[in-house]
């Protein structure tokens, strides 16, 4: 059975307070075109989130993962798409060179930076999180475009601005 295409894994990689982001400027019809995201992808049939991010990381930056933390779980609903189920992942240890990747421009950006940077509007709430709690968060993102409409963190409303 082959696995639905709305399973992802994302995945920031950490070193000396910086960032490794993926601006994603390569694809046609990229919804994340002009966006600076973490790396990452689909789950492929008969593969774990964690054999993913393990797979993804490799594939687009030449990255072997040594650990990694299972920090969350997103769901993000754009326009009447089906929702899309993202299994959200840190790693401050990898080893390997990085290489280029096909989907976009790597580079490590300095953790103070972030907000400056094309984010969508969610990614800003969880980046937030991601440094200011250790405990595992699930956090529900609704677009239409891009403009985050409604979102909702560990079941409770947050204010979108």
């Amino acid at each position: 059975m082959e696995n639905p295409r709305n399973v992802t894994v994302v995945c920031y990689l950490e070193k000396e307070d910086q960032l490794l982001m993926l601006y994603r400027n390569k694809k046609k019809n990229d919804v994340n075109g002009g966006k600076w995201i973490g790396v990452g992808g689909h789950v492929e049939a008969n593969e774990s989130p964690e054999e993913c991010v393990v797979r993804e990381v490799r594939e687009e930056t030449g990255y072997t993962l040594l650990d990694y933390r299972y920090r969350g779980i997103l769901t993000f609903c754009y326009n009447d798409e089906p929702a899309m189920y993202l299994f959200l992942f840190t790693s401050d240890r990898f080893t390997g060179e990085q290489t280029e990747c096909d989907e976009g421009e790597l580079k490590w950006i300095p953790k103070a930076e972030i907000d400056q940077l094309d984010l969508w509007q969610g990614d800003r709430i969880f980046h937030k999180l991601l440094e200011t709690r250790d405990d595992f968060f699930a956090m529900k993102m609704v677009y239409e475009g891009d403009t985050l409409v409604e979102c909702t963190l560990d079941g409770k409303k947050v204010e979108v601005s």
